[in-house]
């Protein structure tokens, strides 16, 4: 099995799939970041395509950066100053060639996060 990298970002305050959501992929090199590639969810919550695809795989550090403000922002979501969420770093890490699920559950004051299937 090759490995590949998916997302799916879930709005838990509307109880609806995060549409519209833009996502950066860093690969870390210590505290070095390169992006790879910027996505924006469908309206699934999901990316058409997969983040990290199994022909660029590689093991290692990387970092999904969720532009939650942005989104938020998009939704008419009424804004703090300064919006409590607005970039939400998560680095992880892949050591084995197989499917790496991170799906995001977003609200405009919390967030969690996993390792999915």
């Amino acid at each position: 099995m090759s490995g590949y990298l998916t997302t799916h970002v879930l709005d838990t305050a509307r109880g609806c799939p995060a549409s519209g959501l833009k996502i950066d992929l860093y690969k870390m090199d210590g505290e070095t970041r390169s992006l790879l590639k910027t996505l924006v969810t469908n309206a699934d919550g999901r990316t058409d395509e997969q983040i990290l695809p199994a022909s660029a795989f590689e093991t290692g550090v990387y970092e999904l950066v969720f532009h939650a403000g942005a989104y938020l922002d998009a939704i008419g979501t009424p804004p703090e100053e300064p919006r409590f969420l607005d970039v939400i770093p998560l680095r992880f890490g892949m050591s084995e060639a197989s499917h790496y699920h991170v799906p995001l559950l977003l609200s405009p004051f919390g967030y969690s996060t996993y390792r999915g299937s």
